[in-house]
């Protein structure tokens, strides 16, 4: 049987704004290079080394990506409409449905080597979900997670009062994970009325701006949400540098 080097070191990287398809494809290549890490020590015992882990900050400009079990009609926009907004469009490979990226929102992109932690992909979601939450709770929000949906939720259970302000959708290939959360600090709410959030109809989308009154700075919220991962994974995380 293979002995795994178990890793908790997580390098932190920040993209500041970048396109979302230039991402995407950094993030695949990072994702890419942990398979490859984990293809080579299984062939290689000998000379096995531990697997990398990271954690990717990014912004993006407007888009709208629908992921893989998403309903392409839930995009109420046409191709032209989209151009004239100046708004982009991907169907990618995550999990989920449609949703949006913007600027005033934090993109967290975990590319995670679950051998390192551990091999349950509902808890890994709900360990993400519980960042956020501790997040909220530090402005004293009271937030919390909805039955049979993904992502962080304000007054779940209320009905008419639920409002997401989380959304998630990740993809694993050999317990290798990428994409992640896109959180709404100063997200402008307005770009969610072209589409029907997550494909869930009768469900408000929130901010922390619109919740607190007041923007806060993303820096702020990217310190938080590192302290917070930190903990709740029991993970050491290191800055790059560039």
């Amino acid at each position: 049987m293979q002995t795994i080097i178990k890793n908790k070191k997580v390098n932190v990287q920040n993209w500041g704004l970048l396109d979302y398809k230039t991402a995407w494809d950094k993030q695949a290549a990072l994702h890419q290079s942990v398979i490859d890490e984990k293809i080579f020590n299984r062939h290689n015992e000998d000379e096995a080394t531990a697997t990398n882990n990271y954690l990717v900050f990014v912004e993006h400009p407007p888009v709208y990506t629908l992921g893989k079990s998403g309903k392409s009609e839930h995009l109420l926009l046409s191709e032209v409409e989209l151009e004239q907004k100046g708004i982009q469009y991907y169907p990618n490979n995550r999990g989920g449905d449609i949703t949006f990226h913007g600027p005033g929102q934090l993109v967290v992109y975990p590319i995670i080597d679950l051998d390192n932690f551990f091999t349950d992909i509902h808890k890994y979601l709900r360990y993400l979900e519980e960042c956020v939450i501790q997040v909220l709770k530090e402005y004293a929000i009271n937030a919390g997670r909805l039955v049979g949906a993904t992502g962080v939720w304000l007054d779940a259970g209320m009905l008419e009062k639920e409002r997401k302000i989380c959304a998630m959708g990740i993809r694993c290939s050999r317990w290798v994970t990428m994409h992640g959360i896109a959180f709404n600090v100063n997200t402008d709410l307005n770009y969610f009325k072209n589409i029907i959030p997550c494909g869930i109809k009768d469900k408000s989308v929130t901010s922390l701006q619109k919740e607190l009154g007041r923007q806060i700075e993303l820096y702020e919220i990217q310190e938080k949400f590192k302290k917070h991962f930190s903990a709740i994974f029991e993970a050491e995380l290191t800055q790059n540098k560039k």
